[in-house]
This record gives C-alpha cells, sequence and structure tokens, in this order.
C-alpha cells in the first residue's frame, strides 16, 4: 500500500467499498434466510446480535433490512449485488418504505432503481423518502399524523457532568424554524466576538431560551417550501420539498404553507424541464434579486452531496472575481461554509454550466455534477402549442 499515489488508493478504496456492498448484500440474503427458517420469531434478533456481537436494536435493523431486500425490494439489493448502492444506504431504503404494503414498495423499488446509483447515504435517504410517499400518497398523510402526534422531549444522561436533551418526532416546520433562529442567533454573537465554538453557542442558546432567557440577537425564522400551484391548490398530491430536510406529504406542506406568518412567492418555471425561469417580484434591489433567485434554484448547497439549505448558505462566484467572474445567476452558485472554503483548496476545480448544472473535479482528476432539481415534473402537455 505504501506505493499507492493518490488517484490509486482512491481507486482502492472505491473498489473496496464495491466489494464490501457485495459481502453486505450476502450477509443480509443470510439473515433473511434465518429468519424465514425460524418463522421470524423475534428471538432471532437476539441469536445475531449473540452471535455477530451487535446491541440488539442494530441487530434487529439488519434482520428487517435483510427480509425486506429480499421480498420487497430486489431492485435495490440487485444493485448491491453490484456495488452500486452499500449496506448502509440500503437500510435507508428499507427503513423508508418499511410502512408500504408489499405491492407499494416495489412500486418505490422500481422507481427507485435509476435514482441510487453512486448516491451518499443522505440522499437515498430522500429519494427513499420521495418515492414512497408517491406510492402511497394516503398512507403518507396518516404515517405524518401519527408521527407527529407521537413527538416527545426525552433526556439522557451521560458520563462526566454532561445530559443530552432532545426534541423527539417534533413538528419539521418548527423544528427547523428553532435551529435557524438558534442558529443565526449563535452566527450573530460570533460576529460580536463571541469566543465560543459555534457548536457551543448553539447549545448555550437553546437551554438559555427553554430557561426563560433571552438567547442572543433574537431575528426570525424562515423555512423553505417548494409546492406547485396545482399542489397547493389541492388539485394533485405531489410531495413538498423542504429544503434542508427532504420530501413532506402535499397535505402537511399545505398546512404549513397556509399558516398565518407564512409569506408565499411566486416562481416561473419551464414546462419542459421544471426548473426555475423567473421570480414574481415587484420589488429589492437587483442584487438582492439575484442572491434570492440564485438560493430559490439551488435550494440546497451545490456541492455534490451536501444537503445544506441554500437560505443558509453563502453565495459564491464559480469564477473567481479575479479573473472576470460575473456577479449574475449564470455564475454564482451557494456553498455551506465547509464546502465554500473547499473550492478554495488546491486542486478543486468546479464549472458551472447554463443550466446550472454544477461540475466539480477533485484533485485526483474525478468529477461529480450536481443539479438543481426541478420544482415539478416535465409538464409538456401545459405548452400553448
Amino acid at each position: 500500500m505504501d506505493s499507492l499515489d493518490d488517484k490509486d488508493s482512491l481507486l482502492v478504496a472505491k473498489q473496496a467499498g464495491v466489494a464490501l456492498a457485495r459481502i453486505e448484500a450476502l450477509r443480509y440474503r443470510a439473515l433473511s434466510r434465518l429468519s424465514k427458517v425460524r418463522g421470524g420469531v423475534r428471538s432471532v434478533v437476539q441469536e445475531v446480535a449473540l452471535e455477530l456481537s451487535l446491541v440488539d436494536g442494530f441487530a434487529g435493523s439488519l434482520v428487517a433490512t435483510g427480509v425486506a431486500l429480499t421480498s420487497r425490494l430486489p431492485r435495490t439489493l440487485s444493485l448491491m449485488d453490484r456495488g452500486k448502492v452499500s449496506g448502509f444506504a440500503a437500510r435507508k431504503v428499507a427503513e423508508a418504505t418499511a410502512w408500504l404494503s408489499d405491492e407499494d414498495s416495489l412500486v418505490a423499488d422500481a422507481a427507485l432503481e435509476s435514482r441510487l446509483p453512486d448516491k451518499n447515504s443522505e440522499q437515498v435517504r430522500k429519494a427513499a423518502s420521495y418515492a414512497a410517499t408517491r406510492a402511497d400518497r394516503s398512507g403518507a398523510e396518516r404515517r405524518t399524523a401519527e408521527r407527529r402526534e407521537g413527538r416527545r422531549l426525552s433526556m439522557a444522561q451521560g458520563d462526566a457532568g454532561v445530559a443530552s436533551i432532545e426534541v423527539v418526532d417534533g413538528p419539521v416546520e418548527k423544528v427547523t424554524a428553532a435551529y435557524q433562529r438558534i442558529h443565526r442567533e449563535a452566527r450573530a454573537l460570533r460576529n460580536q466576538g463571541d469566543t465560543r465554538t459555534m457548536d457551543q453557542l448553539r447549545a448555550d442558546i437553546a437551554l438559555d431560551l427553554l430557561l426563560g432567557g433571552q438567547g442572543g440577537v433574537s431575528e426570525r425564522a424562515e423555512v423553505f417550501l417548494y409546492m406547485d400551484l396545482t399542489t397547493y391548490l389541492g388539485l394533485n398530491d405531489d410531495p413538498v420539498k423542504m429544503a434542508g430536510h427532504g420530501y413532506i406529504p402535499a397535505g402537511l406542506g399545505r398546512h404549513i404553507a397556509t399558516g398565518p406568518d407564512t409569506v408565499l412567492r411566486r416562481i416561473i418555471t419551464d414546462p419542459l424541464s421544471g426548473q426555475v425561469h423567473d421570480l414574481g417580484r415587484t420589488r429589492y434591489r437587483p442584487d438582492a434579486a439575484t442572491a434570492e433567485f440564485v438560493r430559490v434554484r439551488d435550494r440546497e448547497c451545490r456541492r455534490p452531496g451536501c444537503d445544506r439549505a441554500a437560505h443558509t448558505c453563502e453565495l459564491d462566484h464559480s469564477i473567481p472575481w479575479q479573473f472576470q467572474g460575473e456577479t449574475n445567476v449564470a455564475d454564482l452558485v451557494t456553498y455551506c461554509r465547509r464546502d465554500h472554503r473547499l473550492k478554495d483548496e488546491p486542486g478543486w476545480i468546479y464549472r458551472l454550466d447554463p443550466d446550472g448544472s454544477l461540475t466539480v473535479t477533485t484533485p485526483t482528476g474525478q468529477t461529480h455534477t450536481s443539479t438543481p432539481p426541478p420544482l415539478h415534473e416535465p409538464r409538456p402537455d401545459s405548452l400553448p402549442f
């Protein structure tokens, strides 16, 4: 291994990942067979936990995933056999579709076959959630209501004088808005010279607010939903995208969008591609309008695989300003703070195409592309000609 250069090292790691996916597919098949032979009894989980030296919860997840892959998700299992999907990502698919009927699971599995290869686990989770929601839209509404009804606050004691508190299954719009408020107040304190880390500031502000304090500098929190007009009007039930979170059922999207403090913005899309074409507006200076358009178009950080919401990201030129980069929608993209710094590392090359696709070339010559997802499925029938 000491003789490998950077490209060969990356290639070996990638090939090892392919081999691991195939081995994990074999393990899932074996665990599924074990469960079938034993008649699906619950004690199979404890037996697997003991034999593989795993905690019960993880062992149960492996067994459940194995059963799902061999019965309801055969195409996802086939992708594992080809090294296209990891065992961890396959578990995300199994978990996201676990509430579906066998018939609907097969529909979701077929829809995912072309969407899963070469995606990271978070992208797989979102894609699987979207496919599951489309496969059973009414079921998704019921499941969402049940999960939101089960919200709770939990506390876990730790060692060395620490403990954790968590809101479990809280309404996504409130949790997202709460986090954004805390994050913005933490950023404001850092900009004022506070020496605590952002993690420390967010934790301290959250606890201060819970205990009745004022936190940092109060600022209105924002949650960004992407929903087409026909969904908003209830004419269809297409899943709705929440920036930084993923897809939610149409009914929940309409519930959030009709809230008393909601601000709606008209977005004009290309019917053939579903991509953002223009924003309806009668205000804002040109520079503010440009920034808003880019954030609406991108929705999330544009580094392939990153899902930080665009409204929390920074704008940057794909062609640096000092090299004649221009401040317009054809040259601006959103990056979270981490990936903005990565862009300036030696050997990283970024190219933005006219359609908004961003191609990133790594120091070892590998290329990865991200394209702003369409706001809706292409609708050629809506054209007037």
